[in-house]
């Protein structure tokens, strides 16, 4: 909860900060984003099907845009420079989350080890929350668009963003022998190949649910569709690369299952209303 209010409190920050910018004549939109989210992670094989699809959750978001073609002070045009008519600045608040499983090779029917029963039974969340800036580009005027030229236009962005991430794991693996303590992810309930190179004391335990804080990088294409003078429908499709390996509250070095650290896509569906 305190790192969902550390979050809440930095987006009005950033967004009265960047309401200052009103007084220098640039307007803004708002807007709501949704969609599916594919979560990559330690879960699973990689680069197999039944893993990219299989793990598949959702994202909702609250967007802001500083919108440097249009003047809100004076409901006209700002001056006619190259940057003004193709770039956007997008500040963004969002959630995502992810019910994870093990899938592909190595939990197939035909798979009757203990190992793959330790697989089958380990389950996970992620679940983050993001705040963060991106800078979008528009190939066509931003202008010409807002005049009805053309109904459709593309862009692309890049940008940072901060997460917070809190994931959740639980395991119905059946131990015969649990350890004293009764802990559910004892080296004995879960998949003992994650210990093949695990020195106790020098490399992390491989299930760790703590959480933390981390930054990523974003990067988008996708395009806006005009509805009214006010109002536009837009299409993202988003790629987000997180700094840390930690964000499925897995990691481990044994062979296909690894990825380096976590990343997700997440295709959304907005609806942006400009501030008149």
């Amino acid at each position: 909860m305190l790192k969902l209010k550390h979050l809440a409190l930095s987006f009005c920050i950033l967004i009265i900060s960047q309401a200052v910018n009103a007084q220098l004549g640039f307007s803004h939109e708002i807007g709501v984003i949704a969609g599916p989210v594919q979560f990559r992670s330690d879960f699973g094989s990689r680069n197999e099907a039944a893993t990219n699809f299989g793990n598949s959750g959702y994202g909702v978001g609250i967007i802001h845009y500083i919108n440097f073609a249009y003047r809100a002070d004076c409901n006209c045009y700002t001056t006619d420079t190259y940057f003004n008519d193709h770039f956007k600045l997008r500040n963004e608040i969002s959630y995502n989350r992810t019910n994870l499983d093990h899938h592909g090779f190595w939990v197939l029917p035909d798979k009757i080890s203990v190992q793959a029963d330790q697989l089958r039974a380990h389950e996970g969340v992620a679940s983050n929350f993001d705040i963060g800036t991106q800078i979008e580009f528009f190939p066509l005027s931003i202008r010409s668009f807002q005049a009805f030229a053309y109904k459709i236009a593309p862009f692309i962005s890049l940008g940072i963003h901060h997460t917070s991430f809190s994931p959740q794991a639980s395991t119905t693996f059946n131990n015969p022998n649990p350890n004293a303590y009764g802990d559910v992810f004892d080296s004995s309930n879960i998949y003992s190949y994650w210990f093949n190179n695990y020195t106790p004391g020098v490399d992390p335990y491989p299930i760790d649910v703590n959480g933390g804080s981390t930054w990523s990088t974003v990067a988008s294409v996708g395009f806006r569709y005009k509805l009214t003078v006010l109002t536009d429908l837009m299409l993202d499709l988003r790629w987000q690369y997180y700094y840390s390996d930690w964000i499925d509250g897995l990691d481990h070095n044994w062979r296909n299952y690894d990825r380096k650290n976590d990343w997700l896509v997440w295709l959304n569906v907005g609806y942006i209303y400009y501030l008149d």
